[in-house]
């Protein structure tokens, strides 16, 4: 009865989780920015939103901010589903032809902004950090700077796509510096379970490491997400080398499946020795391990996913631990050191493996496999059995019963 338990406890909270899942992460995103303005006026800036769901959101309350407190701009009205939202700063004649959704004061600077997107309860929704400067878009020849699967990109064209589908070409810099423009598939706009990646117009993008080949064999290992203290303090992340050399991860990335968490890139320099661990905390990667469930990607600088683990609601003060194969919550803290199953772990919370595909899999076998106890047929059999007993036994009891009465 036990597994069966377990099976149909697993199977309610996939349901849940993927419905968590998809309120958590991102709903809305920050598409395209003109932040250079147009020919016409460096004034003529505008800002689109992109609705990834497929339902309308109410926008009333809403509240796309720069860090440094310009602009500061309240949204109303609806974004359709799988629609736009066209923000023009100042009046409606900043992009011809096409009605703004919000008319907003406030300058972007050409230096960088930090742009916050917030809900009606004030949760970031979505973010983009360029207070060191536009990673993309190019002042002199007004393309703008677009959102692509991999992070952002150049308009192919002046002006960009204000509510229509981001461009093909993106303009990306070499390490010389130089422009360089390329073409690729047409991408279409942002989906919910998109990978992050670092922007293409960093130094550190896909540009200036196309030709490096990086290893495999760097995992996760264990992660804690519900520490004893606080959270935002206390919560880790733990890498292995399962190789026989040392890996150079410079420019690899650590990526949250759930919320919105911009990815952590690590530094230049940073490196594994083989056969060795890399913990990181959560002050210096700035991502939260939710405690209702979560998931993180590791990705290399080409934005090719190397490992990943999906975990549920997390045990307080225990981490959940690669233990050989398969993935379990641990009362054994190891960050640095081989991993240890520690004491006995709740059974509610006890996961198989690392994925939530493999997780059903295993519990489908779990229940449907003969060969093992209390599998789903011989406890359907039992209950047939028991049920007919019950009526059975009861059908007696009355015959007696009536048997006295006549006697």
């Amino acid at each position: 009865m036990l597994n069966l338990s377990r099976g149909i406890a697993f199977l309610l909270f996939l349901c849940l989780y993927s419905s968590v899942s998809a309120v958590n992460n991102q709903t809305v995103v920050i598409n395209e920015i003109s932040w250079m303005g147009t020919a016409i006026s460096a004034s003529d800036e505008w800002i689109e939103l992109y609705n990834n769901t497929q339902r309308s959101i109410t926008l009333d309350s809403w509240r796309l901010a720069a860090q440094d407190g310009t602009p500061n701009i309240s949204l109303s009205g609806v974004i359709p589903a799988n629609g736009f939202y066209l923000l023009e700063r100042t009046n409606d004649e900043t992009v011809p032809n096409i009605s703004a959704d919000k008319i907003y004061t406030g300058a972007l600077g050409n230096s960088g902004e930090y742009l916050i997107l917030y809900d009606n309860s004030n949760n970031v929704v979505d973010e983009i950090d360029c207070s060191a400067g536009w990673v993309n878009g190019d002042n002199s020849t007004k393309q703008t700077m677009e959102k692509i699967f991999t992070g952002w990109q150049t308009s192919e064209n002046p002006n960009g796509t204000p509510k229509f589908q981001n461009s093909a070409g993106i303009t990306i810099k070499s390490d010389t510096g130089q422009a360089v423009v390329e073409t690729q598939e047409s991408s279409p706009e942002p989906i919910i379970e998109q990978i992050e990646t670092i922007p293409i117009g960093s130094s550190e993008g896909a540009g200036s490491h196309q030709n490096k080949k990086y290893p495999n064999g760097i995992i996760f290992n264990e992660i804690l997400p519900s520490p004893e203290g606080p959270d935002e303090t206390n919560e880790w992340i733990e890498l292995f080398n399962r190789n026989t050399f040392e890996a150079d991860i410079s420019g690899w990335m650590i990526s949250d499946t759930i919320g919105k968490t911009t990815p952590y890139v690590f530094p230049e320099g940073a490196k594994i020795e083989s056969k060795n661990f890399f913990v990181i905390y959560r002050p210096t990667t700035k991502i939260v391990l939710n405690n209702d469930g979560d998931g993180l990607r590791l990705l290399n600088p080409d934005g090719d996913m190397v490992d990943e683990t999906v975990y549920g609601k997390a045990v307080l003060n225990q981490s959940y631990s690669l233990l050989g194969k398969k993935w379990d919550w641990s009362t054994a803290l190891t960050p640095g050191k081989e991993n240890s199953k520690g004491g006995m772990v709740k059974e509610e919370y006890k996961n198989e493996t690392t994925t939530p595909t493999n997780e059903l899999a295993a519990v489908v076998e779990q229940i449907s496999t003969p060969s093992k106890p209390l599998s789903f047929p011989a406890l359907l059999m039992s209950f047939i059995i028991a049920f007919l007993s019950g009526i059975i036994i009861l059908s007696i009891k009355k015959l007696q019963q009536k048997k006295n009465l006549l006697q």
